[in-house]
């Protein structure tokens, strides 16, 4: 069997990894291989002008390791060498970064991959489970993390490898199945004449369902912000606000058991992010798995999927890390997405 040439495949030590949001970027340096990752806090988007001035103020003068290559997590298309993040003013130029940050090697990897690449390897301090189902399966992975948008990535266990599968998979559809759903779907705000699973499986979502919910009974919505709702609904002081959270866990259980069907996923489908974290006692409940499970002519093999919320708080940086330590273990591409000084 050929062997991969990880010389190749391995970026030179110390190694930036980053994770680029739409509001925050978090960093950290790996000084060896041997060595615990050097976590530094976090870079809001909007305090600096590029991502490189973001670098040389929050890194390069705060720390005395000086990197030789980078690997960052973006959220947006990797076509070319000028990569536009979605969803905030920031443009990665790989070739300016080896230029002006004197760096030798530059890879540039999907936000998913990265959340992909670390539930190959969490902990279970890093995870709560949901639901009966459990086991430590080596086999395919989902990971869904409803934030900003509704990431979804895959990661495929094959030939001894974890490769990760980025994609667009919050655009699918989402459609009413109940008579609750019926009657609440005409409401909600679509584009182009339809609802994917983003309208409303993510932060702006959460009031789209809310002010439907709102709509379909005739009621006057009292909240336009998605933390007022979701505090509401997890203190169960507004009626409105706890069927809100409780259908959204509903909803978000019936796409990540499409997501399981779709990759086979008997390795666990894992819910990243904030808003999981934060509606977990909700994801506790009956709804999310009852929805999971409800896959009629396989609800028996879904019954079978774990499903956890991932708690580590830098879990992208984890997988990141996993990668920079051992590539061979990975079938990350980095065609198009590696530059060399």
């Amino acid at each position: 069997m050929h062997q991969l040439d990880t010389s190749e495949a391995s970026l030179p030590y110390p190694i930036l990894i980053g994770d680029i949001g739409g509001t925050n970027a978090r960093f950290a340096i790996i000084a060896d291989a041997t060595a615990e990752q050097i976590n530094f806090p976090n870079v809001r988007t909007a305090d600096f002008e590029t991502i490189d001035d973001a670098i040389r103020a929050a890194i390069f003068e705060k720390s005395t390791i000086k990197p030789r290559s980078a690997i960052l997590a973006v959220a947006g298309p990797i076509s070319d060498d000028e990569i536009p993040l979605t969803n905030c003013d920031w443009v990665v130029r790989p070739k300016t970064m080896i230029e002006g940050l004197r760096l030798e090697d530059v890879l540039v990897v999907n936000d998913f991959e990265a959340q992909a690449l670390a539930i190959s390897g969490l902990s279970s301090e890093n995870r709560e489970r949901l639901g009966r189902a459990s086991g430590e399966m080596v086999a395919s992975r989902v990971v869904l993390g409803p934030g900003t948008g509704l990431g979804v990535g895959g990661l495929i266990h094959a030939r001894n490898v974890w490769i990760p599968v980025p994609g667009e998979g919050g655009h699918v559809d989402l459609g009413p199945r109940t008579k609750r759903d019926l009657e609440i779907f005409p409401h909600v705000e679509t584009i182009e004449g339809r609802i994917s699973a983003e309208q409303i499986l993510c932060g702006r979502g959460i009031v789209n369902l809310y002010r439907a919910i709102c709509a379909a009974d005739g009621v006057e919505p009292t909240y336009a912000d998605p933390a007022d709702i979701t505090s509401h609904a997890l203190a169960g002081t507004d009626a409105v606000a706890v069927e809100t959270i409780a259908l959204f866990s509903t909803y978000l259980g019936r796409v990540a058991g499409d997501m399981a069907m779709i990759f086979m996923a008997r390795g666990g489908v894992f819910l990243s992010g904030g808003i999981s974290q934060k509606i977990l006692p909700a994801l506790r409940k009956p709804e999310f798995r009852a929805a999971f499970e409800d896959k009629a002519p396989h609800s028996a093999l879904l019954a079978t999927i774990p499903t956890y919320v991932v708690t580590h708080p830098l879990a992208a940086l984890a997988g990141l890390s996993s990668y920079a330590r051992k590539p061979d273990s990975f079938g990350v591409s980095t065609d198009g997405r590696r530059w060399r000084g």
